[in-house]
């Protein structure tokens, strides 16, 4: 190797090494954009033109369809995207459609639920306006969101993870930890 090329691979490597603290993040600590969803958390939407923004409850039609978004640290406004397990579906019910179990997680009939489909860990990221229910387009599934997501129809063996939300000065903030594994069941 000739003097010239080492020195071009030190250098690289020295840059390499040097973006990682550029972004404050020690050699070897986790991505916090990839952390899952911290209590306090806040809701931003997760694409299209809006991307980024802060979600408050009335941006969420009545009766859905759902909005997907992705938690965000309210200081360093980090958003967590670093996982697509982090995607969440949120979507405004009528209170009184919503089941006892789900009410106690929900904030002014606001709820979250994972955006990952429990069968294979597709996207969970249509509505199906007649049930009212979160759908996978890959095999069908279809989730109730006013009772905890309940399976309805399809091959998803187990309930959409909730995350629990509480408002404050009129924004939604993540009130806790999902209530189970994010992810299909290869994941």
């Amino acid at each position: 190797m000739s003097v010239e090329r080492r020195t071009i691979l030190k250098a690289a490597l020295a840059i390499g090494l040097g973006c990682g603290s550029l972004r404050g993040l020690p050699a070897g600590a986790q991505d916090p954009s990839a952390e899952r969803p911290q209590k306090g958390d806040l809701f931003v939407v997760a694409y299209g033109d809006r991307a980024g923004q802060i979600i408050r409850p009335e941006d969420l039609p009545l009766g859905g369809p759902q909005q997907l978004a992705f938690p965000m640290e309210p200081g360093a406004r980090v958003i967590r995207n670093g996982s697509l397990l982090n995607q969440v579906a949120l979507v405004r019910l009528d209170p009184t459609s919503l089941s006892e179990e789900t009410r106690t997680q929900a904030a002014a009939g606001i709820v979250a639920y994972s955006a990952v489909c429990t069968h294979q860990g597709c996207p969970v990221s249509m509505w199906h306006k007649e049930s009212h229910t979160l759908f996978c387009s890959c095999h069908a599934s279809r989730f109730d969101p006013a009772d905890r997501a309940r399976v309805v129809d399809g091959p998803a063996p187990r309930r959409l993870p909730i995350l629990p939300l509480q408002a404050s000065k009129d924004v939604l903030v993540v009130a806790g930890e999902f209530s189970a594994r994010v992810g299909g069941q290869t994941q």
